[in-house]
């Protein structure tokens, strides 16, 4: 028997599937399994990573207690596992996903943003102040190169894969870590200088207040423009008007939502491990009791969701 009558029989054979009802049985039954799969990834894939110990994490990454003691350590574990919990938490990282589930959530995507955001700031923070003593000063050649693999478009899925990037930062920032407690004047440094923490501390208050301004506006309201407020001589670009409807659309509301409680997930670490590598500052500033009621509000924010409608 010959291919051609091979296939002539299988036609044969399906079309009487076909007459009989079985395929389209088989078909709908496949349908039917792939639906209710997808269904339970897309709850398991929901849920959002619980908060992890750092001091736990201190203990892994460090293999005595005078690497404990280094600055910068807690600062830079807490960056290292908050990027491996983006990438490696059930589903793994979905925003750039093209196939269903993972696809059809908008929910998670926007607390792995949120969460993207922050790891992009404290990057940048260390790059630019953290790892250097003054501003004419070199900065630290891993983490130059880590700063922007962070900063790679979050939506890529191919050529290459945005998780791939990432996990290359991460690598940078582990060789960093690695060199933070070896002697000598070409290696890794940290400075917890006030000056330092300030300017870190300035990014993170615009960001909180624009998402503040992004929930607040979900029910609609109308504002006055004082964005010239305060100041007599200031100008800008283009006229506006000075009465505005802020609004955030309906269909936002959840993404915004979950956008701020990953804003608030990644920055209750860092700002835990600012505890660890800024406690002279802190103790000096009278600032540490402030800053653990700080994160006891933000550790609030984590409390679990059960509304399905935000």
């Amino acid at each position: 028997m010959n291919l051609i009558e091979r296939l002539k029989i299988q036609q044969e054979d399906l079309f009487e599937w076909w007459q009989n009802g079985i395929l389209p049985r088989l078909l709908a039954g496949f349908l039917l399994v792939y639906l209710l799969g997808s269904f339970v990834l897309a709850l398991t894939w929901s849920r959002e990573p619980a908060l992890f110990d750092l001091t736990e994490m201190l203990e892994q990454h460090t293999s005595d207690s005078t690497r404990l003691e280094v600055i910068g350590t807690a600062t830079t574990v807490s960056l290292i596992h908050a990027a491996a919990t983006l990438l490696d938490k059930p589903g793994g990282f979905l925003s750039n996903d093209i196939t269903p589930p993972g696809v059809i959530l908008d929910n998670i995507p926007s607390w792995e943003f949120g969460v993207l955001v922050q790891l992009r700031d404290l990057t940048r923070a260390m790059r630019e102040s953290f790892s250097r003593s003054q501003s004419q000063s070199t900065e630290d050649v891993d983490l130059a190169i880590a700063e922007p693999r962070f900063n790679f478009d979050n939506q890529s899925w191919i050529l290459p894969r945005s998780e791939d990037e990432y996990r290359d930062g991460i690598r940078y920032v582990e060789t960093y870590l690695s060199r933070l407690p070896q002697a000598g004047q070409s290696n890794a440094q940290f400075f917890s200088r006030a000056d330092n923490l300030n300017m870190w501390l300035s990014t993170v208050e615009t960001r909180l207040g624009s998402l503040s301004q992004r929930l607040s506006a979900s029910v609609g309201q109308r504002r006055l423009n004082i964005d010239l407020a305060g100041d007599a001589m200031v100008r800008r670009s283009t006229v506006v008007s000075a009465d505005q409807e802020i609004k955030t659309p309906w269909y936002q509301i959840d993404n915004v939502l979950y956008e701020s409680r990953g804003t608030t997930w990644a920055l209750i670490h860092f700002l835990t491990a600012i505890q660890y590598d800024f406690a002279d500052v802190l103790e000096k500033k009278n600032a540490r009791v402030s800053l653990q009621q700080i994160i006891r509000e933000l550790e609030a924010t984590q409390q679990t969701i059960w509304s399905p409608v935000v």
